[in-house]
């Protein structure tokens, strides 16, 4: 999976003629294998019963060389997730017309990438987040030559991460979460100083798991 054509490929073919879902009940608590939220109905109880649409924007980043997953690293004096690490998007407004726009909305407000270098591939299964939103995944390949324009007010920087690091099990490293009275089992993927958790990593994993599974 190390060559970047034929990794860039499988992406393509996984994620084709998949749309986002249409319904919060279709999501499952960030962070959490589907089976395992399937399995322990109990977890669902700490989470939001009406949560908000929200959408990120996934933007693998198509290098020669490789491809990259570009993340955000949110300002500290955010009140939900400050200092963390995540990917552009926000909630899902009247005046959009599908995740897709927001995502693209939030990611030219937060960090000045614009569509024009954006190319669509398809949608990862929605997450639901303790502070009151369910998100759609928007996954998308990002041409190199674009320039970033940071919103300092939302994002403190960003940086990339080889997508090839994402999809090494070595990489990922396991552990408990107690959410309410429920022991869950979560992975973060740590890089270079940055610790990715939470729903970001729960979004990368998702990823994972479609390009690894057999089909």
């Amino acid at each position: 999976m190390a060559d970047p054509a034929r990794l860039k490929r499988l992406i393509e073919e996984r994620l084709q003629d998949t749309r986002p879902a249409v319904d919060p009940r279709m999501a499952y608590p960030a962070g959490i294998t589907p089976e395992a939220a399937q399995a322990d109905h109990a977890i669902r109880q700490y989470f939001p019963a009406s949560p908000i649409a929200a959408a990120v924007l996934v933007p693998i980043i198509d290098h020669p060389g490789g491809l990259t997953v570009l993340l955000t690293e949110r300002a500290t004096h955010l009140k939900h997730h400050p200092g963390q690490i995540s990917f552009p998007g926000g909630r899902i407004e009247s005046s959009d017309a599908s995740p897709l726009a927001a995502a693209l909305r939030e990611t030219e407000e937060e960090i000045g990438l614009s569509r024009e270098h954006v190319r669509l591939v398809g949608y990862l299964e929605p997450h639901l987040v303790l502070t009151g939103y369910w998100i759609t995944p928007v996954v998308a390949f990002v041409q190199p030559g674009f320039e970033l324009r940071l919103d300092a007010r939302e994002v403190a920087s960003t940086f990339e991460v080889p997508l090839a690091h994402i999809l090494d099990p070595a990489n990922h490293r396991s552990r408990e979460r107690v959410v309410g009275t429920v022991s869950v089992r979560v992975y973060d993927i740590p890089f270079e100083g940055h610790n990715i958790w939470g729903a970001t990593a729960g979004i990368l994993m998702a990823l994972y798991r479609l390009l690894t599974a057999s089909r």
